[in-house]
């Protein structure tokens, strides 16, 4: 492997590492789902535009492409959101375990909004990814709620994917997340005035608290998200999508390492959790091959 793919092997690990290590912040820190959202998408948006100043890049845009930007923007916040809400009334083994399904809803929501045919051995696929989930509800049914919020948080990633693989090959992907994660903010911003949740005390952050936002902002966000990008250059779509498969993996492992008793689950959770990850593994791999073939 020439070294410069060496490189960029290691550090797509690193990045997919870090996305593992999101779900732990998120379960660190103190403040409800929505504030957290905020709060991350606010300061990433700032870490994103000292970034933009210093490449210089343009970030005029079309109108209607611009409500585009702003229309994914509230997608991936309620993705975060519910994300985040999953962790903070289950675990983070069961929110990464549910989240694997994301790749697998994708493959419904193209043929959906884009005409693309339904391939067979997709279905097969999600009728296994239906065992696995249908074991985790079984065993793990006093996190009921936890399981289905986290469902709607994979379904709305997938949704993200699957519009943001359009315009990210017209537009530069670092616009495109500024744009997204201020379109974000602003939703979000409004949502929490018609609660009346600005307050004195809605600012007033714990110093752990503050400290693990600006490493989820600036890392787990704005680092990884034009990190990825740039590795992109020197791998494989087969290498990406296999390594980025592995992100619930190391999440899972991180939460039992630091969080002890309360991540330990079921036998029958890793059943059903290890039936989700070898079909989405598998997905990635045929998809990639058949790539590949043609």
């Amino acid at each position: 492997m020439p070294s410069d793919n060496l490189k960029s092997y290691l550090h797509l690990h690193l990045i997919v590492f870090i996305w593992g290590f999101t779900a732990i912040l998120g379960a660190l820190i103190t403040l409800d789902a929505l504030p957290l959202v905020w709060f991350r998408m606010l300061f990433a948006v700032g870490f994103i535009a000292i970034y933009l100043y210093y490449k210089k890049l343009p970030l005029r845009v079309p109108f209607k492409i611009l409500m585009q930007f702003l229309f994914s923007g509230l997608v991936i916040a309620l993705h975060w959101f519910t994300f985040f809400h999953a962790i903070k009334i289950s675990n983070v083994s069961i929110t990464l375990a549910c989240l694997s399904t994301g790749a697998l809803f994708a493959a419904i929501l193209e043929p959906l909004l884009y005409g693309k045919k339904i391939v067979p051995y997709e279905l097969f696929f999600g009728l296994l990814v239906v065992v696995g989930l249908y074991i985790i509800f079984n065993v793990e049914g006093n996190y009921f709620m936890g399981i289905l919020t986290a469902l709607s948080s994979a379904f709305l990633s997938a949704l993200f994917a699957v519009i943001n693989s359009r315009l990210v090959q017209s537009y530069d992907a670092t616009v495109i997340s500024f744009y997204e994660l201020s379109g974000g903010v602003v939703f979000f911003s409004f949502l929490l005035l018609f609660f009346g949740s600005f307050s004195v005390s809605f600012f007033q952050l714990s110093v752990k608290d503050l400290l693990y936002l600006l490493i989820l902002s600036s890392v787990c966000t704005a680092y990884a998200f034009i990190a990825s990008t740039s590795v992109m250059k020197f791998l494989s779509p087969y290498t990406v999508m296999l390594t980025i498969n592995l992100e619930p993996i190391y999440g899972i492992i991180l939460a039992v390492l630091i969080f002890e008793e309360k991540e330990k689950m079921s036998f029958g959770f890793y059943i059903g959790a290890f039936i989700i990850l070898l079909t989405v593994l598998l997905n990635a791999v045929i998809k990639s091959r058949k790539k590949t073939a043609s």
